[in-house]
């Protein structure tokens, strides 16, 4: 049959109070949400059957939204590999009022495609029709190849890391402070027509909790600069419930970096206390005052 050239999905978003954060800005939870949705959108265009979050790179926030402004998201599949899609997300935000056009971010997602039944996925190269197409299809695979290393190279960190560092810092702030455990029962608008959970709400979730356990140190709200390393190890359902445990990992001058790893269990795991690790992720958050000045965070002992 006829296959579509590959077209953007783009997505339009009125910012309203309900999106909106304590400061009237729009809430990083709700954007990651808006992102993950187009792009699976545009995920399940090229392949023709429902698609997964299995990973967003490093996400870096640029811009802020405001209440009364318009996002507007624009997704592509870059390329495809056997099962699995490369999607390019761009986030912009314009101003009805100046008709300015600010970005506030881009990022790069990868999507596999479930096999319908028995059936075995194959997914159609993506068709380039221009330099930019060219472009984005060749450093797809390098940015694969990144991807896979960096797990690699944390794997061996983990195996190699020396337990016993003596930490010596007066006024040092106890990282246990900073812990925040909260719960989350999944239910049908939480998911996709299959029951599985949306990325994009998980990712959401997390931002909540990393969000809380960073405003332990700060005592302001803190402003989410980027999400790293965001990778799904496994898939949850309706009728899950996640655990999500965050803590602050260490603070540099003007910005904290947040570590959260999200546990499904189904009724019966609940009962038992055996733990699905869902994924794990790294949030940096920096934190401002009333008038919009970076504040200092304190030094931190693990």
């Amino acid at each position: 049959g006829m296959r579509h050239s590959p077209m953007d999905v783009c997505m339009c978003q009125g910012v309203l109070p309900a999106h909106a954060d304590s400061r009237g800005e729009l809430s990083a939870g709700q954007l990651l949400r808006w992102m993950d949705a187009a792009a699976c959108l545009a995920a399940e265009k090229h392949a023709g059957v429902s698609c997964v979050t299995v990973s967003m790179d490093d996400v870096q926030f640029e811009e802020a939204a405001r209440v009364g402004q318009i996002i507007v998201i624009k997704a592509k599949v870059n390329r495809a590999f056997r099962t699995s899609m490369e999607v390019g997300i761009k986030v912009t935000v314009q101003d009805v009022l100046t008709n300015v056009e600010k970005t506030v971010s881009v990022a790069y997602a990868t999507y596999v495609a479930k096999p319908v039944g028995a059936g075995k996925v194959e997914l159609e190269p993506v068709k380039l029709l221009s330099a930019e197409d060219y472009l984005e299809h060749s450093l797809a695979v390098e940015r694969r190849r990144i991807r896979l290393g960096y797990f690699q190279v944390f794997q061996n960190l983990m195996q190699e890391s020396n337990k016993e560092d003596t930490f010596e810092e007066e006024d040092a702030v106890s990282t246990e402070l900073t812990h925040v455990q909260s719960i989350e029962l999944v239910l049908p608008p939480h998911a996709n027509h299959h029951g599985n959970t949306f990325g994009g709400q998980i990712m959401a979730w997390m931002e909540t909790v990393a969000c809380i356990s960073a405003s332990r140190l700060c005592r302001s709200y803190p402003v989410l600069k980027s999400v790293n390393m965001f990778k799904f190890w496994g898939p949850s359902f309706v009728g899950d419930r996640l655990v999500f445990n965050a803590i602050v990992n260490n603070t540099f001058q003007n910005s904290v970096e947040v570590g959260v790893r999200v546990e499904a269990y189904d009724c019966e795991e609940w009962i038992k206390d055996q733990p699905r690790h869902i994924n794990s992720a790294f949030l940096i958050f920096s934190a401002v005052n009333d008038k919009g000045e970076l504040l200092p965070f304190p030094r931190v002992k693990p």
